[in-house]
């Protein structure tokens, strides 16, 4: 059974930071491609980066230099670290593997406001 968990999320002043983490299980998490979604309200969800089973990594335009995906297999984790936030980055954020698998976890709402 699949299953993600979300954390990390809050709100943040514009230009700060935060570090999400992802757990995941019953995926084969060591050589899955994993991902960073987020959709914001009334937006479809966009994928914003991804990161290989070897560690290649991949950004939407709109986050390249401002967030960094890393992942942990020995942890069955990923994390991103978002810095600089922009207004625009609110929205929740999920983890899933890419290509995306059904099960969705439940997510953690980011919001970028001062």
């Amino acid at each position: 059974q699949v299953q993600l968990v979300e954390s990390g999320g809050g709100l943040v002043q514009p230009g700060g930071s935060l570090r999400l983490s992802c757990a995941a299980s019953g995926i084969f998490f060591s050589s899955s491609v994993m991902g960073w979604y987020r959709q914001a309200p009334g937006k479809q969800r966009e994928l914003v980066a991804h990161i290989t089973n070897i560690g290649v990594t991949n950004y939407a335009e709109s986050v390249k230099g401002r967030f960094t995906i890393s992942r942990a297999n020995a942890k069955n984790t990923v994390y991103l670290q978002m810095n600089s936030l922009k207004a625009e980055d609110t929205a929740v954020y999920y983890c899933n593997r890419v290509p995306y698998l059904n099960n969705w976890g439940q997510g953690t709402q980011v919001t970028v406001s001062s």
